[in-house]
């Protein structure tokens, strides 16, 4: 009897102590949320006079706070989890790490698959939906009005969509079996319809994330300051400060002409894009002679070496998947933590691995934001509107929570996947992770030598001084400006 009582007692300890743990995670990765979203929200939609529309912009920041948490929360997910086990594995009997055990992990991992679930089916098209809404007609107005709407829209959207994915089940799976199951909604529909946007996450990172590892080295080399014996910032500096003084005469109308009319709103946001544009050049200018010389280069070789590791491991995980069955993505219950690593290198390998899962999400990012489709959705420091930034948060989430499924598949870690993310039938098909992956391999190849011949291209034509020659101007072209000309002149 009281064995009973002490193993109750430790079960509840251990219970609460999980709660805690999970609660002040989620807590610090909310305040991180909040404080990114508010540095790109639009400030002027909170403080507009009208308060029902205050209060529902604030009620759907609360929300897309929620939702941008719960995507950090999956990106650190798998790392964190790799990083549990090397602990366990260097120091098995220490007291301040029984803290650390599988119940924790698949806890978190349940977790973070039930809030995306939320986030994905109720949260964010309740803020779409609430931030559209204006209330039934007739009704009184007020922010009550707007929730009902909402409901009553978000209602009937859900329909919709149980109804489709019903008939289509009911086509495809036409046994009794699939039959009783359409009427399960927690235990069939859900799950299949995250299964769903998982795969849709897992296609989309395969797109963006190639782009993004060729676009990585363009952005970085935006950001840092280059040698001088590639560039020559005396040059651009004395080239913006022109450009910057001709803006200023135009504005003061001291350049006139006779058929050529300047708009001065343009002309004014001309003048603000270069004067920043010549403050950051100064910046760079200010660099120290180690920040030029040394942190270019390495911030390059890192990101070269990164790139060749990522493609290297997705390399060598396609030969495991031709000749060894345990190389396939799957499921694990009760994970095992504590007993062997998961790399060949150890420790070293384990914490490879955790860079380059965080390498290949910010690569993702990257590429979602540079592709054409999505370039508009970026958001802006402070100029942001609640519509852009629910759609950030459900594209980050769509990537975050398809990153742990990405990362296996590829094989860029051996942590089998936990939970339910594991439960994905499609991971069980042969044919479709070997084409995964040499698609994947495929098309970084592919962005990657697009990439550095472009760029060698460009450096010899700057070398010799072929970058400084007019470009051939067509008949076409002339005559198109001369009748633009002419029609000026007459009017």
């Amino acid at each position: 009897m009281e064995d009973d009582v002490i193993i109750r007692t430790q079960l509840f300890h251990n219970q609460v102590r999980e709660c805690i743990i999970c609660a002040l995670l989620f807590t610090a990765l909310y305040i991180l949320s909040y404080l990114v979203i508010t540095r790109f929200k639009k400030n002027a939609e909170f403080a507009t006079d009208n308060i029902e529309d205050a209060t529902v912009n604030r009620i759907t920041l609360w929300m897309c706070t929620f939702t941008l948490a719960v995507s950090a929360g999956a990106v650190f997910l798998l790392p964190f989890s790799i990083i549990s086990n090397e602990i366990l594995l260097s120091l098995p009997e220490n007291y301040y790490m029984q803290w650390l055990n599988g119940s924790l992990l698949h806890g978190l991992w349940n977790l973070v698959f039930l809030f995306s679930n939320i986030s994905l089916v109720f949260l964010m098209p309740f803020a779409y939906f609430f931030t559209e809404s204006e209330g039934f007609a007739g009704s009184r107005k007020g922010v009550m009005a707007r929730v009902y709407e909402t409901f009553v829209v978000l209602f009937l959207l859900t329909l919709l969509v149980l109804g489709i994915v019903w008939v289509a089940s009911a086509i495809i799976d036409n046994d009794a079996a699939s039959r009783e199951s359409l009427y399960d909604l927690w235990d069939y529909y859900l799950p299949y319809l995250y299964s769903c946007i998982s795969l849709f996450g897992v296609l989309l990172l395969l797109l963006c994330t190639p782009f993004g590892l060729s676009r990585m080295f363009t952005v970085t080399g935006q950001l840092l300051v280059k040698p001088r014996l590639l560039e020559d910032l005396e040059e651009q500096l004395n080239c913006t400060r022109f450009e910057e003084a001709a803006i200023v005469h135009k504005l003061n109308g001291k350049l006139s002409s006779c058929w050529v009319f300047f708009s001065v709103e343009s002309l004014k946001n001309q003048f603000l894009s270069i004067h920043a544009r010549r403050l950051k050049l100064e910046m760079r200018r200010r660099a120290s002679p180690w920040q030029r010389n040394l942190g270019y280069p390495l911030v390059m070789l890192l990101l070269l070496a990164l790139t060749g590791i990522s493609v290297l491991l997705v390399g060598f995980h396609v030969f495991e998947l031709l000749i060894d069955e345990t190389a396939m993505p799957k499921g694990m219950q009760d994970p095992p933590l504590g007993k062997d690593s998961l790399s060949m290198f150890g420790s070293l390998g384990a914490a490879v691995e955790v860079v380059l899962i965080f390498y290949l999400m910010v690569s993702s990012v990257v590429g979602f934001y540079s592709s054409p489709l999505f370039i508009k959705l970026a958001p802006r420091k402070q100029d942001t509107t609640m519509t852009k930034i629910i759609g950030n948060c459900v594209s980050l989430l769509v990537l975050s929570s398809a990153l742990p499924v990405f990362s296996r598949t590829l094989g860029i870690t051996n942590f089998d996947l936990l939970g339910n993310f594991g439960r994905f039938d499609w991971l069980g098909n042969f044919y479709i992770i070997f084409l995964y992956n040499m698609l994947f391999a495929g098309l970084t190849a592919m962005c990657l030598v697009k990439k550095f011949t472009r760029a060698i291209q460009a450096e010899l034509l700057h070398a010799f001084g072929l970058d400084r020659l007019p470009l051939p101007v067509s008949r076409s072209s002339i005559s198109a400006q001369m009748g633009w000309a002419n029609s000026k002149r007459l009017s």
